[in-house]
């Protein structure tokens, strides 16, 4: 699932000051929608994350689409397409995936991070980025549905948090 820039204990590299940049030639589109007004959103730091997660899953085509919205809304889609009306963290949607092309959409609740956060002595933007990354793992193919797949996803969503430098949740 990861490129070559995967090291031995199983997660893939940041960039390094000797890492070649992305190519400007990258057909990776993210676009982040701001659908509140809660929470500032830094959608430079969203689309980093992301941009990160795609490229160590040596996704080299992708249009992935990132909603901000709030609680009603979150819940509305939640109840549509997973028959459960309760607002929830992020859901994510895989709209395309060949072995060329990955399409996708994430959805994040700023509410939910805001009221989150506080447990765990963060941020609401920490909890929020979180939130980006677990639904960008998901799309590149990681799943949490049992205890082993858990453990991956939140070894592979604190290495991406260490990454742009905002440690763990309740670190």
């Amino acid at each position: 699932m990861l490129n070559a820039r995967t090291v031995a204990c199983g997660f893939a590299m940041r960039f390094s000051p000797l890492s070649p940049l992305p190519s400007p030639l990258s057909m990776l589109s993210i676009a982040v929608n701001n659908r509140q007004s809660r929470l500032r959103v830094d959608k430079r730091l969203l689309k980093k994350a992301v941009r990160l997660i795609l490229e160590d899953a040596g996704i080299e085509a992708a249009d992935i689409s990132i909603a901000v919205v709030d609680d009603r809304t979150i819940a509305r889609i939640h109840a549509e397409f997973l028959d459960d009306d309760s607002p929830t963290d992020v859901i994510t949607f895989v709209l395309e995936s060949t072995p060329d092309r990955l399409e996708g959409e994430i959805v994040a609740s700023a509410e939910t991070a805001i009221a989150r956060a506080p447990e765990y002595h963060w941020s609401p933007e920490n909890e929020l980025l979180l939130y980006v990354i677990h639904g960008a793992l998901h799309l590149v193919g990681y799943d949490d549905t049992t205890p082993k797949e858990r453990t991956t996803m939140r070894k592979m969503e604190r290495y991406y948090l260490r990454g742009e430098g905002r440690g763990a949740r309740g670190e």
